[in-house]
């Protein structure tokens, strides 16, 4: 952490001190509140010029959003993101731009400044960790311009999840880089999903204003809720696993964040996307396997962060 400037060694104090979770509060009421009808749309297609968002992809016209808080998750209307049908592949979970992606090693995954995070700080799951480790991952990072809807790689069968309480410090490429394993500091959902690759996990890191992530297939999940505001980790497995088909919705994120799709070892080898590469939720990403073949990361895909 030497390398930081002076600038950014402030910048990581402040952001430390920040009492994240009330900022989030408020920037989330803020984003709650409904908008008078005579603005409604100007304020929504003035915010949507600012961030280059495509409206012409919403599900409804911008006049029919209460406010920014809707408009923010809104459903694309269901031509906008075409789901790969080709067989044998896994597609990408959300929009967004490719950050990292490379293999499992060692129970770590390696950051592209070379710190690293466990897979098991990560997933709170050891055994979970044990059973992805040397697998495939890929990292994307959701900007206040995607679309924030979180969907199943692969058909399969959600098996279950697991809420990780954490801080919330912003997830761009400048907190990235002043604090080292954030992924695994930041508050975090995990969806593990059963299919033809194999077992995955579907990880949603929440970040400032995103204290609150909910989940498509359970009601039950709500993370900025009283029974998630207890700081410890939470664990549901499903008697009957939840059936989810290839592009299925997992989860909302209720303002920008992170995806991370952590695969089954030697079941997946992903495309030569580099990072920096724009993610279309639906497009294939990767390849499956045979069971007990081994799968890898083609080359040229080295590692770099986005802003």
């Amino acid at each position: 952490m030497s390398s930081l400037s002076f600038g950014e060694r402030v910048a990581r104090s402040a952001w430390r001190m920040t009492p994240q979770r009330a900022l989030s509060g408020i920037i989330g009421w803020g984003a709650r509140c409904s908008l008078p009808a005579s603005v409604r749309a100007s304020f929504l297609r003035s915010f949507a010029a600012r961030y280059g968002i495509d409206t012409a992809e919403a599900e409804k016209p911008l006049e029919a959003y209460s406010g920014l808080a809707e408009f923010f998750t809104r459903r694309l209307r269901p031509d906008a993101r075409p789901i790969d049908g080709t067989p044998g592949v896994v597609v990408s979970v959300a929009d967004g731009t490719v950050v990292d992606r490379g293999l499992v090693t060692g129970g770590q995954i390696v950051d592209a400044k070379g710190t690293a995070f466990t897979l098991a700080e990560l997933l709170a799951d050891q055994d979970l960790a044990a059973a992805l480790d040397g697998g495939a991952f890929e990292v994307t990072y959701l900007s206040p311009r995607d679309y924030h809807r979180v969907h199943a790689p692969m058909s399969g069968r959600i098996t279950g999840w697991h809420y990780v309480p954490g801080t919330l410090f912003p997830v761009n490429n400048k907190s990235v880089v002043r604090e080292p394993g954030l992924f695994a500091k930041n508050e975090r959902f995990v969806t593990v999903l059963d299919g033809e690759a194999g077992r995955c996990a579907v990880v949603m890191v929440a970040a400032v204003g995103v204290g609150h992530i909910t989940a498509s297939y359970d009601p039950e999940v709500a993370t900025h809720a009283t029974a998630f505001a207890r700081a410890r980790v939470y664990h549901k497995r499903y008697p009957a696993p939840v059936s989810v088909e290839r592009g299925g919705e997992l989860g909302v994120f209720n303002l920008g964040s992170t995806t991370i799709v952590v695969y089954q070892p030697g079941r997946v080898t992903l495309d030569p996307l580099p990072p920096g590469s724009v993610a279309r939720m639906g497009r294939a990403t990767g390849r499956v396997a045979a069971a007990g073949s081994s799968a890898q990361i083609p080359s040229g895909g080295g590692r770099r962060l986005v802003d």
